[in-house]
C-alpha cells in the first residue's frame, strides 16, 4: 500500500514480492546483474553518520540498497567515499522507522541522486517533527514510488534477498515507534546479515520465537541501549561481527557498558562507528572480511 499506488518503477534488477504484485525489471538490467564480467562480490557499508544508523547493502550488479540516511547532511560526505555511488543511483532506499536519527538524512540525498523507490514500514512520523512530512513532499514530487512493506514481505533477484521480519500487524500499531522499525535479514552469496533498527527486547523476543535469525553480522539495535541486544536474542543471532552505530560522546550513553558485555558472552567481533569510523564487510573466496576506516 504505497502512498502512490504506483509501483511501476524499474529497479535496476530487483523484483518486488508484495503481496500478489510482481515488478519485473528491464531485461538489460537483468542481463547485467547475471552475466556481468567484472567479479563484485556482496558487502555491506556501515556509514559514519554520527548518533544514527547508516547501511549501504551492495549486491553483485551493483545494486544497491540504502537503510537509513542518519539525522543530517553528513551522509552525502560518506557516500562520496563509496565508488559504487559514483553514478549518483540508490536503487532502494529504506526508512525502517520514522525518527530524525534514520530518516532525516534523505532530505539531502533526494536533492543528489536518483532513487529508484522507497521502502518504509507505513508509519506516519511524530506530527510535531516538520521534517518528515519535508521528506514525504519531495519523495511525492519527484514521482518516487513510496511502498509500505513488514513482516512476510520480501525483495529478491535470483543472487541475492531481503527478508523483513518485523514488524508485524501488531508491532505496527504500537505506540512506541521503536517496536515498529523494519527488521531485515539480508542474505548475498553465502553473507546473512540481520538489520535491527531501533527494536528493543520485546520485539526482540518476537524474532528469537519465530525466524531463524543466524547471522555473520548483527547491526546492533539502538545503538547499544541497555534496553537492547538481549541475552535471549545475542544467542539467537550469534553474530560472528556486530557493529554498532553511534556518535561520538552521545548524551545516551551509548553503547552502554550492559550490552557490550553482552555481546562478549557470544564472543562478537564489535566494531563501532565512533571509534572506527566507516565499516565494510564482504564474503571473498568464502571468507568474512572487515575492513575500517580508522
Amino acid at each position: 500500500m504505497s502512498e502512490n499506488g504506483e509501483l511501476g518503477a524499474k529497479l535496476n534488477g530487483f523484483v518486488f514480492i508484495f503481496l500478489s504484485l510482481f515488478l519485473a525489471a528491464d531485461f538489460f538490467v537483468w542481463y547485467n546483474i547475471l552475466f556481468a564480467k567484472i567479479a563484485d562480490k556482496a558487502g555491506i557499508h556501515f556509514l559514519d553518520v554520527g548518533q544514527g544508523d547508516a547501511e549501504l547493502v551492495i549486491f553483485p550488479g551493483n545494486v544497491k540498497i540504502l537503510t537509513d540516511a542518519g539525522p543530517d547532511s553528513k551522509i552525502l560526505g560518506e557516500l562520496e567515499k563509496t565508488s559504487a555511488l559514483g553514478d549518483k543511483y540508490i536503487d532502494l532506499a529504506i526508512i525502517s522507522h520514522p525518527q530524525l536519527d534514520h530518516f532525516n538524512g534523505f532530505r539531502y540525498l533526494v536533492d543528489r541522486y536518483r532513487i529508484g523507490a522507497f521502502i518504509y514500514n507505513g508509519r506516519s512520523g511524530d506530527p510535531n517533527v516538520e521534517e518528515w512530512q519535508e521528506l514525504i513532499n519531495k519523495i511525492k514530487e519527484r514521482g518516487i514510488p513510496l511502498i509500505a512493506l513488514g513482516a512476510g514481505d520480501k525483495i529478491k533477484n535470483a543472487q541475492s534477498r531481503i527478508d523483513f521480519l518485523s514488524p508485524n500487524q501488531g508491532l505496527l500499531q504500537s505506540a512506541e515507534l521503536n517496536d515498529t522499525g523494519l527488521v531485515e535479514l539480508v542474505e548475498s552469496r553465502g553473507l546473512r546479515v540481520l538489520l535491527t533498527a531501533d527494536i528493543g527486547a520485546e520485539t526482540e523476543k518476537y524474532l528469537a520465537k519465530n525466524f531463524d535469525l543466524n547471522a555473520d553480522i548483527l547491526k546492533v539495535a539502538h545503538h547499544g541501549s541497555k534496553f537492547s541486544s538481549s541475552s535471549q536474542f545475542l544467542d539467537a543471532v550469534k553474530p560472528k561481527v556486530a557493529v554498532i552505530g553511534v556518535g561520538g560522546r552521545n548524551n545516551y550513553g551509548h553503547p552502554t557498558q550492559e550490552t557490550l558485555q553482552r555481546l562478549s558472552l557470544v564472543s562478537s567481533a564489535v566494531f563501532r562507528t565512533d571509534k572506527n569510523g566507516g565499516i565494510t564487510a564482504y564474503i571473498d573466496n568464502g571468507k568474512l572480511k572487515i575492513f575500517t576506516e580508522k
